[in-house]
């Protein structure tokens, strides 16, 4: 049986266990957790499409994450505009701003272009950090309103948050999936490939990396919404660029350039995070090793390495029936001769 037979009964029986995880967890905190990594997965899969499938570094997407977030939080607090509203809102003023960011940042190539980014996110900090008025600065934006209720269901607790949470993640990975399989996936992952061959092929390189680029931040603005809601105190500090760091762990570890890797890298690495809280300052020193050791040993990530294995052993597989053909066949000979 090949791993894309297995593949669709295997999601199959994820998705039963993130359905099933509220009913058998211990207590609220660990549902808690699991919604917060559901959202940084959201995140982790936009900042994938452009690192893993495009191969651009963006090292501002926690600045972009942030900027869905105060916009759900100036909206509904400071204006009481309705969540739902504030969040369709969030997605789309992140990609305009990632529009305009890409428009600049993408006609610079390699590590030009992630420094580049890393201003931006630098910049982005600095305007939620000194633009009082408008973002509340240093103290942040505290209260911000739950997701309110669609017809006769509520998101008033952990439970139901953690779904809605949920639904969003799976919604995501499936749209995600439906972009890397088609055709602007294809050109995505060309020009990742080499820059110059995909020229050659007729992509027009600019447009195509800029909307990598703002489908990227969508999903960031969308994942930073979600958060507002769900944590509801944003600070500035969410824009900093160890966010953007933690998400590009959570795709290294999970697997670069697969559509599954960033969720298993954020769930893994968030509950390694949650489980070392009681080193407080020092739990950096065992998580460092870890996750050096975790590139080392696995530098396609856990899912590319299980990828390479069932590979192997596919080829390993497809080599003993040619062996065994080419017995019976010699055997059948002999007994024709004979």
């Amino acid at each position: 049986m090949t791993s894309k037979t297995l593949q669709k009964p295997l999601l199959a029986v994820l998705l039963v266990l993130a359905i099933v995880f509220p009913m058998v967890a211990a207590n609220d905190y660990y549902i808690y957790v699991m919604s917060l990594a559901y959202i940084m997965a959201i995140a982790a899969v936009g900042l994938n499409l452009i690192l893993g499938y495009t191969g651009q570094l963006n090292l501002a997407h926690a600045g972009f994450m942030a900027i869905g977030a105060y916009t759900v939080g100036i909206l509904t607090v400071d204006y009481g505009v309705p969540y739902w509203i504030a969040f369709v809102v969030a997605g789309v003023i992140s990609a305009i701003v990632g529009f305009f960011a890409g428009l600049l940042s993408l006609r610079l190539k390699g590590h030009f272009f992630s420094i580049f980014t890393l201003c931006v996110g630098f910049m982005i900090y600095l305007v939620i950090e000194k633009w009082d008025a408008l973002t509340h600065g240093t103290v942040g934006i505290i209260d911000i309103p739950a997701p309110t209720g669609l017809g006769p269901i509520r998101f008033d607790n952990t439970w139901s948050q953690y779904y809605l949470v949920l639904f969003f993640l799976v919604v995501s990975l499936w749209l995600m999936s439906r972009i890397v399989h088609s055709l602007l996936g294809r050109a995505f992952i060309a020009i990742r490939n080499g820059e110059d061959l995909a020229e050659t092929l007729g992509i027009n390189l600019m447009r195509t990396k800029v909307l990598a680029f703002v489908l990227s931040t969508f999903y960031a603005g969308m994942a930073g919404a979600l958060y507002a809601g769900f944590v509801r105190f944003i600070g500035p500090a969410m824009a900093l660029e160890s966010h953007t760091f933690d998400m590009i762990a959570f795709i290294l570890v999970g697997g670069i350039g697969t559509l599954f890797g960033p969720l298993l890298g954020a769930i893994l690495l968030t509950w390694l995070t949650q489980s070392l809280q009681f080193l407080q300052d020092f739990r950096m020193i065992v998580f460092g090793p870890l996750l050096i050791l975790l590139v080392m040993f696995f530098p396609q990530g856990l899912i590319g390495y299980w990828r390479e294995r069932q590979a192997r052993r596919a080829a390993a597989s497809m080599q003993d029936r040619r062996l065994q053909r080419s017995v019976i066949g010699q055997q059948q000979e002999v007994g024709t001769n004979a």
